[in-house]
């Protein structure tokens, strides 16, 4: 299962968790702002940068702001 990291108030963090849920895509969410450690553990897989969406694949992978075809396509899908 994918772990997205997002936030309530991002618009791209809306859009993509439910284009997620249309495609049938299991995934965990994680609130930024309401997780502590959130924020640093994105800014290390992003290269010091905190952005979201940020999507955690199983193997570790990440990406940011992917389209949900890009997600699928990591996926196997």
């Amino acid at each position: 299962m994918i772990t997205v990291y997002s936030a309530p108030w991002c618009g791209h963090c809306q859009r993509l968790k439910g284009q997620l849920s249309r495609a049938d895509i299991p995934y965990t969410e994680i609130d930024v702002d309401q997780t502590p450690g959130a924020v640093e553990l994105i800014s290390e897989l992003n290269g010091g940068s905190w952005l979201i969406p940020t999507v955690v694949f199983p193997d570790g992978g990440a990406l940011v702001n992917p389209s949900v075809q890009e997600v699928q396509a990591r996926l196997g899908c």
